[in-house]
């Protein structure tokens, strides 16, 4: 047997600044060229596992170790940044947060200019790792001008250029639309099956991260290890869904046709479940006795937007000739490709840019003479990037900002601030400054500061990356409750869950046009959409096929509105 690349021994940690541990007696140990999924709620201690193998923990987050870590057979606690940084390489969570670089190719070339290689053979390098990970077109650019995936894909391929035994990677789906993610699972496979590194994957995504096999999936909570065990083991025994993690969309189908999950039936993924011709024709009978559900009346149009294009450069476009119309009360997704000009629709309307061409109206009116300002009071944004958004130390500063140029009264905004903050279950934080929260944990912040103001639309940039089930489903359930009340909601997203679960409605963006403005299922179970558009088919679409359904499509809608109606029962 191995000797173990990581070892945990009765490990426990506890942050300065914390009254109590994070990390209670962890025992794990993983072993060279294996593939490992740390899986928890948020707040469960998976991210501070990482910072200890990684060694941010405790020179960067000073606290107190207990037990014994090794890595790569160091004393991980009482060895620097720089000796475990031979052996580790990580991908954040936030790609922003690890650049060095001017360029990419600056970016990507760090580790081996630290290492002294030759400039000739640097560039050599360089050039091969930026084609592995399909970033070669954008070596010249400055890191923090690319979209959210293609700057995920340069934090891969500074890791990449460094022989490391272990790649560390904390939510390297977060910001990647579904094709490019399914991409990046199998880029992280075929790295590990070329170098034999020891793969720690952390990731909410769990049916994302399981398109590709995992050795094992580590379930933390409460900073203690609840399980540590195989995908099928951990699938067929209800612990995901007992610890706030969304299990894949299939599994939910088909507990509720009344079928047994068992480990033998192999649940890890859609491709590889054994289902019995008695399992089939159980979904077959749900499918007959569930009803349709009614559809939902429209409502007068609130927002239009006809016939824009618009470029960041003079000679090139991002946007061309896009048209479509939101109705009141509405909730849809905007979905497409990295960089297909779903974030840059999204700046045009709220008037951070002006279009080339083309009209926005507001409730029939042209917003063209409207201040960024005047917009504001009608149209809320949150960023992808909470970074970019909070201006403020301390959190109930954060969200009371906009509150405070209204006529309110300072009992007023008292109470609307206290509302939203334990809406987006930041209240107990009420009084913590916000360097010490997590990235989903500033993501909340700047949510809150957004849905505090009471806009009459409000568009999201990527609302739930980052979150973990619990956590996404009181943000999206309170979401969902304000659009009841009439606020229109327009998410931008990669979640294809999301879009299905929340949004009847997908505008589908790819190559700079619109190419579908239609249902959710549609966009999800058209082959030539979902490939074109870089989304991801729905393993609810498969099931049916699986399972003989006719038509498929319908058995999605059917279970999504089904699954619906279960949770608002509940």
């Amino acid at each position: 047997m191995p000797q173990p690349i990581i070892e945990f021994k009765n490990f426990g940690f506890q942050y300065d600044a914390q009254a109590e541990p994070t990390l209670h007696n962890i025992d794990l140990a993983i072993y060279p060229g294996e593939k490992v999924l740390i899986a928890g709620p948020s707040g469960s201690g998976k991210s501070t596992i990482a910072s200890c193998i990684n060694g941010l923990i405790p020179f960067s987050y000073p606290g107190k170790c207990t037990g014994s870590l090794t890595v790569a057979g160091l004393d991980a606690p009482h060895s620097s940044l720089f000796e475990l940084s031979k052996y580790v390489g990580t991908v954040l969570q936030d790609p922003d947060g690890q650049f060095i670089g001017l360029t990419v190719a600056e970016d990507i070339a760090f580790a081996l200019e630290n290492d002294q290689v030759e400039q000739g053979k640097m560039k050599q390098i360089v050039q091969q790792v930026a084609r592995l990970v399909d970033i070669d077109g954008q070596l010249g650019s400055a890191p923090h001008a690319l979209s959210g995936g293609q700057k995920q894909r340069v934090s891969l391929a500074g890791v990449m250029v460094d022989d490391v035994d272990i790649l560390l990677f904390d939510e390297p789906l977060a910001n990647l639309d579904p094709a490019t993610g399914k991409q990046t699972i199998e880029l992280i496979e075929a790295i590990q099956q070329r170098s034999g590194a020891a793969v720690v994957i952390i990731e909410h995504r769990l049916e994302d991260v399981l398109w590709r096999s995992v050795d094992r999936i580590v379930l933390v909570g409460e900073g203690r290890i609840l399980a540590d065990t195989t995908p099928d083991q951990l699938l067929a025994s209800g612990l995901l869904t007992e610890n706030g993690i969304r299990e894949p969309l299939y599994l939910t189908a088909l507990k509720y046709a009344g079928v047994e999950i068992t480990p033998e039936k192999r649940p890890a993924h859609i491709d590889t479940i054994q289902l019995e011709e008695a399992d089939k024709e159980k979904m077959r009978e749900w499918f007959r006795q569930t009803p349709p559900a009614p559809p939902a009346p429209q409502q007068e149009v609130l927002l239009e937007v006809e016939d824009l294009t618009f470029g960041y450069e003079e000679g090139q476009t991002n946007l061309e000739h896009v048209s479509f119309q939101v109705h009141k009360g509405e909730m849809l997704s905007i979905v497409g490709r990295n960089g297909a000009g779903k974030s840059t629709l999204s700046k045009l309307i709220c008037g951070f840019e002006t279009p080339n061409s083309g009209r926005i109206r507001l409730n029939g009116r042209d917003l063209s003479g409207d201040t960024i300002k005047e917009r504001a009071a009608h149209i809320g944004y949150v960023m992808q990037n909470p970074n970019q958004m909070i201006s403020k130390p301390m959190i109930w500063d954060e969200v009371e900002l906009g509150l405070l140029q209204t006529e309110m009264t300072a009992e007023e905004r008292k109470a609307r601030v206290e509302e939203t903050l334990k809406i987006c279950g930041l209240y107990p934080f009420r009084k913590w400054p916000v360097s010490a929260l997590s990235f989903g944990q500033k993501k909340r912040v700047t949510i809150a500061s957004v849905l505090v103001m009471d806009p009459e639309i409000i568009i999201l940039d990527e609302p739930t990356a980052g979150q973990d089930f619990r956590h996404y489903t009181d943000i999206m359930e309170f979401l969902r409750s304000l659009n009841k009340r009439g606020v229109t909601v327009m998410m931008i997203t990669h979640d294809m869950h999301l879009m299905q679960e929340y949004t009847g409605r997908a505008l589908v963006f790819s190559q700079k046009r619109l190419l579908h403005d239609g249902t959710a299922v549609e966009a999800l179970t058209t082959p030539e959409l979902v490939k074109e558009a870089s989304l991801k088919e729905t393993s609810l679409f498969t099931l049916a096929q699986k399972c003989g359904v006719e038509p498929p499509q319908a058995f999605v809608q059917r279970f999504i509105d089904y699954d619906r109606q279960v949770r608002d029962d509940e």
